[in-house]
């Protein structure tokens, strides 16, 4: 929105009263909150949102939680529509119910006209139910008008005529006293502003995020924007329900993961312009600032984003002289506004003015954070940012098990490179109310639209050509592809899956449901229920194309069967395979070839009964193949098996957690699908494949093994490795690949990566990303081992290394990096000819391939001051 008087409203502020000046402010313990994000064209139930949260429940410790909601059913409020877009919506929390009369005497009446009053009821016995350690407070809305005369007062007693720019100070300003008289933080508690933006509502508690769900009866509750929030502001006195997030600055509500190293230099900031947070966590001063530049200064997205996130080194250098001189002003004026530290926001928004609503996440520079990005469209379209992939996948399975618009599976997943020169680091879910901007709203979907763009306004679409299905699939039996010569080479899945692969650019979704019927009841018939498993895993992992299918519709499908054909197996009898579940009773193996079928839904996420426990226990009684499906964010699988476990095979399916495989020894594990972050940290030997990306900290001081990766790894990948790691990473690296990396000289023995840069279309097809590595810092500081990167274009440029140096691709580099890309060809079905072929001609190794190894003089970090000598 165009700044309104940005001088005129901040010096309206000086009359506000100060808050009391704390004699210390408390330095929690870092955490590591669980954030996440959901936009959607059609509005969507918070049970979603719970399940969500629930599996994202081991980031949270009880001290504080919440949700925002934007776009709101009227119908919960018992309002019309026109009343919830146009009047504030002002929802005070009260913990002292005697306070109700005073608040309503003091800073209800003489502000405002109440044209509606909801009460969101409580759960009975919520505090108990729940295991709360605090009640939860008592929540009045107050749908309000401004009232005329205190509209006029105000704008001839600091000269602001835009009546809308006055409306939305004054609900700021009264907020401000209400809590800085009833709820400061060092002060009295009694009753606090959760929200009072128009169209937008905030809940927390100390609790859990899903217990705000749970508490206020929110599961029917639909909207438009969702954000929730566990644990608590990293920052501050904040065991109190209003130091729960989300924070608040005008429309917009904010969460974060992460810490603020310069929390008192944003607050000194802004002092200066007439604002003082008054619960004094680094979360409150981020919306705060937010709020400034958003509403008062009226910056473009793009400028808010760049005063917080500024853009620097390289990145900076690659932007368009135009920008480049207005971030240099944004930067001269708000640097000591930009938050220090390790942070992720998402941010919820209802902008008045157009009526869109809004869901920002953005990344800090340091990208220390993790974060995903994901987007699915058919005939609604629902976008999500979060700090772990599983959490997306959680809501994803929720909504397609109630509603067949939906399908367990995103278009699109992505990691932001925080302060790209490319995208960012930043993107926008909005939500309009009509078709605009050039989009077309689609059938069913209410005449609304989803779009998602980046900092720059760049639009992130999946493949417009391909098309889900239009209702619920259902296999016919007598139409479609015959399988029955599929289903009779079984015992063949590789050249089962190769026919289906020449077959499957021509089939619908009916004649996809069909095939899977058949090999389900191939499992129940009798079969070898591995064999057909094995079939449906190629036809999970491998790229190839679908016609006009969108392969996230078709995976769905399979996952869906793949599910029903393990399940099988609880009640089979006979044959090779042996059924688990959590709780029940343990059994040895029958033989060498036994192979445990582990349902990992019912297990935690972590601790003595989790499923990580569960493999250890499996693997000591005799098992040498364990097969994991129904996976639900479980951390630490792989872990614990002790060292020098040889002969062990793991096979992961579903949505994996943190931890992976770390400090694995000797085992096989195959992931088939992404993984998350700190994967195979500490790794000493074995294999480890995973048949999609993988997050950040990636192999964090691994001493060895084998691992391939068939896209992308996150920020971070391979710090501080040693020994003897050898990775092949298909896809990219967002930044500080193998910083610190000690992994001796490859041609001896020692460690490497080898980094493709390569993507695959819809249709399968292999594709060169723009750059092979995109950020800086690759091998910076190494001491040991090497990078060969796939660069025939030579895109990399001296200055994105720090410490290490580009060398020709010798004979006996490509003798060492030859059988992983070869075995990599046997994974993922990259053929290293494919790899070699540029330009449509086959190149030699050297010509394709790029050396980047140690340098031989000492490398510097920038703040050492080392300059390039000249020529």
């Amino acid at each position: 929105m165009p700044a309104a008087q940005p001088e005129a409203i901040l010096a309206s502020r000086r009359a506000l009263p100060r808050p009391p000046v704390a004699a210390s402010r408390a330095v929690e313990a870092e955490g590591g909150c669980g954030v996440i994000g959901i936009a959607s064209s059609e509005p969507v139930a918070g049970r979603h949102l719970l399940q969500a949260l629930r599996q994202m429940r081991n980031r949270g410790n009880g001290k504080g939680g919440g949700i925002a909601a934007v776009g709101l059913d009227p119908a919960f409020f018992g309002v019309p529509a026109r009343v919830l877009a146009e009047d504030y919506l002002l929802a005070i929390a009260t913990l002292d119910r005697s306070v109700r009369s005073h608040v309503e005497r003091n800073f209800v009446e003489p502000v405002f006209v109440v044209d509606h009053t909801a009460e969101i009821p409580l759960l009975a016995g919520a505090q108990a139910s729940l295991g709360l350690d605090v009640p939860p407070p008592e929540v009045t809305c107050y749908f309000v008008r401004v009232r005329e005369e205190a509209r006029a007062a105000f704008g001839r007693a600091h000269g602001i005529a835009d009546p809308a720019a006055a409306d939305d100070e004054i609900v700021y300003q009264n907020t401000y006293r209400l809590n800085r008289e009833l709820y400061a933080s060092t002060g009295e508690k009694r009753a606090f502003v959760l929200s009072h933006g128009k169209d937008m509502l905030v809940l927390k508690m100390v609790g859990y995020g899903e217990d705000v769900i749970r508490a206020y009866g929110l599961e029917d509750f639909r909207a438009s924007i969702w954000i929730g929030h566990h644990r608590y502001p990293t920052k501050g006195k904040v065991w109190h329900p209003g130091g729960a997030h989300p924070f608040i600055g005008m429309h917009e509500a904010l969460v974060h993961n992460g810490d603020f190293a310069n929390y008192a230099s944003i607050s000194s900031y802004l002092a200066q312009r007439q604002i003082f947070p008054l619960y004094l966590t680094d979360t409150e001063v981020a919306v705060l600032a937010f709020d400034l530049l958003n509403r008062v200064y009226g910056y473009p997205l793009e400028c808010v984003i760049e005063a917080m996130a500024p853009t620097t080194e390289r990145d900076f250098s690659l932007l368009p002289e135009d920008r480049r001189d207005l971030y240099r002003k944004l930067s001269a004026v708000h640097i000591h506004g930009s938050p220090d530290g390790p942070w992720f926001f998402l941010i919820a928004q209802s902008d008045p003015g157009s009526r869109s609503k809004r869901l920002i996440g953005i990344t800090d520079t340091s990208m220390l954070r993790p974060q995903v990005f994901a987007m699915q469209r058919g005939s609604t379209s629902i976008g999500f940012a979060a700090s772990e992939k599983q959490a997306i996948d959680a809501a994803l399975e929720s909504l397609a098990a109630e509603d067949p618009r939906y399908w367990s599976r995103a278009d699109l997943f992505w990691n932001a490179r925080g302060g790209s020169h490319t995208d960012g680091g930043a993107f926008t879910f909005t939500v309009e109310g009509r078709a605009g901007n050039g989009g077309t709203a689609g059938p069913g979907n209410g005449g609304t639209l989803l779009y998602c763009e980046d900092k720059f306004g760049k639009r992130i679409e999946p493949d417009a050509t391909k098309r889900a299905p239009t209702g619920v699939v259902k296999p016919t039996g007598g139409r479609g592809p015959n399988p029955a010569d599929i289903v009779e080479e079984i015992q063949d899945p590789v050249a089962s899956f190769e026919t289906i692969r020449a077959r499957i650019p021509g089939w619908d979704y009916v004649e996809v449901a069909n095939l899977l019927e058949e090999l389900e009841q191939a499992a129940r018939g009798g079969g070898d229920r591995l064999e057909v498993a094995a079939l449906l895993t190629l036809l999970m992992d491998r790229r190839y194309s679908m016609g006009a299918m969108k392969r996230s519709c078709v995976l769905s499908m399979v996952d869906r069967a793949m599910l029903r054909v393990l399940e099988g197996a609880r009640g089979a009898r006979t044959g090779r395979c042996v059924w688990f579940e959590s709780g029940a009773p343990a059994k040895d193996a029958k033989g060498l070839d036994s192979v445990a079928i582990v349902d990992g839904r019912g297990y935690p996420a972590e601790g003595p009964r989790s499923l990580a426990r569960a493999i250890v226990e499996l693997h000591g009684r005799g098992f040498r193949r364990i097969l994991v499906f129904g996976v639900r964010g479980q951390r630490f699988i792989g872990c614990g098996l002790g060292p020098e476990v040889d002969g062990l095979a793991i096979d992961v399916y579903g949505s994996s957690g943190d931890y992976l495989a770390s400090g694995m020894d000797g085992p096989a594990i195959h992931v088939h699908g992404s993984a998350q972050d700190q994967l195979a940290q500490i790794m000493k030997d074995g294999t480890l494949v995973v048949h999609g990306d993988v997050g950040q900290t990636f192999m964090y001081a691994a001493k060895g093994g084998s691992v391939f990766i068939l896209g992308n790894a996150a920020g971070r990948p391979m710090i501080n490795a040693v020994g003897r790691p050898r990775v092949v990473i298909n896809g990219t690296c967002l930044d500080y690949l193998a910083e610190s990396f000690m992994a001796g000289d490859p041609l001896s023995g020692g460690g490497f990566v080898i980094l493709n840069g390569i993507t695959f279309d819809e249709d399968g097809t292999m594709r060169d990303l723009e750059s092979p590595y995109p950020g800086g810092n690759l091998f910076s500081l190494a001491s040991g081992g090497a990078i060969y990167v796939r660069d025939p274009e030579r895109k990399l440029t001296d200055d994105q290394l720090n410490g290490g140096e580009f060398a020709e691709m010798a004979a006996g580099d490509w003798e060492v990096a030859r059988p992983f890309l070869e075995e990599n060809e046997r994974l993922f079905g990259i053929p290293l000819r494919a790899l070699l072929t540029v330009g449509g001609r086959e190149r030699g190794p050297s010509e394709v391939y790029r050396k980047i190894r140690p340098s031989r003089h000492k490398a510097l970090l920038p703040e050492e001051g080392w300059v390039r000598p000249e020529g």
